[in-house]
């Protein structure tokens, strides 16, 4: 075994204790007192549900965690990956389909083993605490369709990068990049059309006061609104949430039908109005052009591991082949990756702050407030996260953070 093997091990092992640590240290936290600025969120049987909830998450993700890490570890140690390549091999000797059955052997493979864990989320905890609102139907049908998408998106995705690196040898990833640069802008445009109605039914906003008080404010900021949609989010979650998709012509608002269950009018147009600040400071422009940069620099540092036959017998597979360079080189940039995410999770609140300053400035900081409130209290949030935590992990600043921002 190569010294990359134990270096991937090392990593492996690393970055699971320093979640775990990061984990417990938010656990740590539940139970404080609340916030003066939140002591209206939750009464004390509520507050006590909320940590409960916290609680049961808390020891349910350190189990799942550890079963991944004992799985991926085994699978590393035991020649789990070589047992993979063989059976691929065993079906074809081209390189391209081996690879797209390699493939699917382990992301099925892990998806299948992970499943009992999502069932126990959904239908246990968020059972337990009255936020499923989902089928085993319904949970058996999303699977299946996901399983799809999965095979036609990412089957098709492995197999031009395949073709691309066969092609244009070390220069492949330019190609790649693209490629993955298309589909990102297109879904980006075209998810909320074209993914969105596989999974939920999207429908207008119908008229009325709502619709009205929408469209005001939409002219008021010259913001162009064609398209509002309610979801039925309600099918699965009781939780709410809206968000904004699309640029150009074709943005769109898509409201939870729970949102509009929960809120009041002026709270979901002081939600929609941190929305449209999200797009009027370029947020969205931004976070795109990134992610596409992010993804060129991590394909060019690829191309310069691709051909090198120590990273596929790192992970344990004796024949050297694109896939298993690329799982190799994927566990060894993680650390990469992760400063990247957490660069980008620093940008993200100071963007929220941005966001919940225009929704103030134009609209009111007032109803934007109640509504936080309400949703933190209707998904049990923690109102009292370690600094840590936040830090590593909150694409969002804290409650008590945006709510002091907002009252300044």
């Amino acid at each position: 075994m190569n010294i990359l093997f134990y270096t991937i091990i090392a990593i492996l092992l690393l970055q699971f204790l320093i979640e775990t640590i990061l984990d417990y240290l938010n656990a740590k936290r539940y139970g404080e007192a609340i916030p003066k600025d939140l002591e209206d969120v939750f009464d004390s049987g509520e507050y006590q549900k909320s940590q409960a909830y916290q609680k049961t998450n808390y020891r349910f993700g350190l189990l799942s965690s550890l079963f991944s890490i004992i799985l991926t570890l085994a699978f590393l140690v035991f020649g789990g990956f070589e047992w993979a390549d063989q059976i691929a091999r065993s079906f074809s000797s081209n390189e391209m389909a081996i690879t797209l059955i390699f493939f699917g052997i382990i992301t099925v493979g892990s998806d299948i083993l992970s499943t009992p864990f999502s069932y126990y989320r959904t239908f246990v905890i968020e059972e337990r605490f009255g936020f499923n609102k989902s089928t085993k139907k319904l949970f058996l049908i999303d699977k299946l369709k996901g399983w799809l998408m999965m095979a036609i998106l990412g089957g098709g995705v492995i197999t031009l990068a395949i073709w691309f690196y066969q092609w244009a040898g070390a220069n492949f990833w330019l190609y790649v990049w693209g490629l993955v640069t298309c589909i990102v802008v297109f879904m980006n445009l075209f998810y909320s059309k074209l993914i969105v109605p596989l999974f939920n039914k999207q429908t207008p906003l119908e008229e009325g006061t709502l619709k009205s008080k929408i469209e005001a404010y939409a002219a008021k900021v010259g913001f162009e609104l064609q398209h509002i949609f309610v979801i039925d989010g309600s099918k699965r979650s009781t939780k709410a949430n809206a968000y904004f998709s699309g640029f150009g012509r074709e943005k769109r608002v898509t409201l939870y039908d729970t949102l509009i269950k929960d809120l009041e009018e002026d709270e979901i147009v002081a939600v929609l109005a941190h929305e449209v600040g999200h797009y009027k400071r370029k947020h969205i422009i931004f976070n795109l052009t990134a992610s596409i940069l992010v993804l060129g620099f991590t394909l060019f540092i690829l191309s310069l591991f691709i051909n090198n036959p120590e990273v596929s017998k790192a992970i344990g597979v004796s024949q050297p082949s694109f896939h298993a360079a690329l799982i190799g080189f994927g566990i060894l940039y993680s650390p990469i990756s992760e400063l990247t995410s957490l660069v980008m999770n620093i940008l993200s609140r100071k963007f929220e702050y941005q966001a919940d300053n225009y929704a103030k400035t134009t609209f009111a900081a007032r109803p934007l407030v109640t509504s936080l409130k309400k949703l933190s209290k209707n998904s049990l949030s923690n109102l009292t996260p370690h600094p840590a935590y936040v830090f590593m992990h909150y694409s969002h600043p804290p409650l008590i953070a945006r709510i002091k921002n907002l009252m300044a």
